[in-house]
């Protein structure tokens, strides 16, 4: 998040690297806490796979092209970012901590920061970069969740503090990218929990929810209840994938399958679509004596079993998470690959859950390009400067010590501060 002061307003840029787009939006925060988008610049991103580096060198000249871009509209400079992390390796262990109370008097905050600060105390990363560290569900004398305790009687206080984790050599790797662009890491979140943030609305982020953030190359899931983010998982499936089914299943170019999926692609199988009829270029052949004709039927079923295989995964997540029985949890799609035609629906009836696409919605007057599905993690970045409460563990045990982080910590001061 490239940080400056001014006398009323903030600067602020996020940097979302994936596996089929890197984006940069640069904003101006008012003292009024309105975020105002001033630049924007994409580009197919290159030296990405499946979210990881794949190539320091090309993910280096994309990121430097979206930035550019960006930094032409906004007609300003910045020099640090708010970064996500993505990859089919990210994860989250929750980690309870508890602390006696005096039972003369009410819970205050200083038992909340007694409670935090004795679970953060120590931290074993198992060679992992810790992304984030955040307070969660509090309970009093081991009952309910509650988001609030202040003011209450008991006996102990709980929490549960949520630890999203990511191999350090994939972190490492996104550093070395963010520095040979010549910029600094200013912060740091997960793809799902920034799309989170940007498409859930307040009630949905209560109840419980999980946003299913589907990208490229890989598939992220962050779940919510009671306000805080609950679970952090990822796929190593995506949108290239059905592409890469449907090349072979068709025997055409990359390119050809990924516009015949955005043109014809549905993963939802119709009566009429056995009627219909799209052209396809066999591979390596591109004038239109080569074209064969096939039921666009045939499209569709080589597209949905990857769209129910993905879900199917996802399903086997949430049980892993205790969420799959909840009957009030619902499902919110969003990410580039979220937009093709009936994956909501293929989503209901494999997840058994209410689903619906989300947008980024948190932000007003966003430029209409970046309200889509496709930029729902890049435009929660934004949010996340706002929005964070991470916290910092005493220690950290089995993880290198390397350069990165910059002063998040001011940022989030500043907003303390001033709002």
């Amino acid at each position: 998040m490239a940080v400056r002061s001014f006398n009323k307003t903030m600067t602020i840029a996020a940097l979302d690297i994936g596996s089929s787009k890197v984006c940069c939006v640069i904003a101006r925060v008012s003292r009024d806490e309105r975020i105002n988008v001033i630049g924007y610049g994409y580009n197919a991103s290159k030296g990405i796979k499946n979210g990881i580096v794949s190539d320091i060198n090309q993910a280096t000249l994309s990121v430097g092209n979206a930035v550019d871009a960006a930094e032409q509209m906004a007609n300003a400079h910045i020099d640090r970012v708010i970064v996500n992390i993505s990859g089919d390796k990210i994860k989250s262990v929750i980690k309870d901590s508890t602390i006696q109370l005096n039972k003369n008097r009410p819970v205050n905050e200083s038992d909340l920061i007694k409670v935090i600060d004795k679970g953060i105390h120590k931290i074993n990363v198992e060679g992992c970069e810790l992304i984030h560290c955040l307070p969660t569900n509090y309970r009093l004398d081991g009952g309910e969740a509650i988001k609030d305790p202040r003011n209450i009687f008991g006996e102990t206080l709980s929490v549960n503090i949520l630890l999203g984790l990511v191999p350090d050599i994939m972190y490492r790797n996104v550093v070395s990218v963010i520095e040979n662009a010549r910029l600094g890491i200013e912060g740091k979140t997960f793809s799902p929990y920034a799309s989170g943030l940007a498409c859930l609305v307040d009630d949905e982020r209560e109840l419980g929810a999980t946003i299913i953030d589907m990208g490229g190359g890989t598939t992220s899931i962050a779940s919510f209840r009671h306000g805080y983010p609950v679970y952090f998982a990822s796929l190593p499936v995506g949108g290239n994938n059905v592409t890469n089914d449907i090349a072979y299943g068709l025997t055409t170019s990359f390119s050809h399958a990924e516009r015949l999926k955005t043109l014809h692609g549905c993963a939802f199988l119709s009566t009429q679509d056995q009627e219909e009829t799209i052209n396809v270029y066999p591979v390596g052949e591109e004038d239109d004596s080569s074209i064969k004709q096939i039921p666009r039927a045939e499209l569709i079923r080589i597209i949905t079993p990857r769209i129910e295989e993905t879900f199917e995964m996802v399903n086997a997540k949430l049980a892993e998470a205790g969420l799959k029985n909840i009957s009030s949890h619902r499902v919110v799609l969003t990410g580039g690959a979220s937009q093709l035609a009936g994956v909501q629906e293929i989503a209901g009836m494999v997840l058994d859950k209410q689903v619906r696409l989300g947008r980024p919605k948190n932000i007003l007057n966003l430029p209409d390009i970046l309200y889509g599905p496709a930029f729902s993690s890049c435009v929660g970045m934004l949010l996340f400067a706002h929005v964070a409460a991470e916290k910092r563990p005493g220690k950290i045990v089995n993880k290198p010590t390397y350069g990165g982080d910059g002063a998040f910590a001011k940022v989030v001061s500043w907003f303390k501060q001033n709002f």
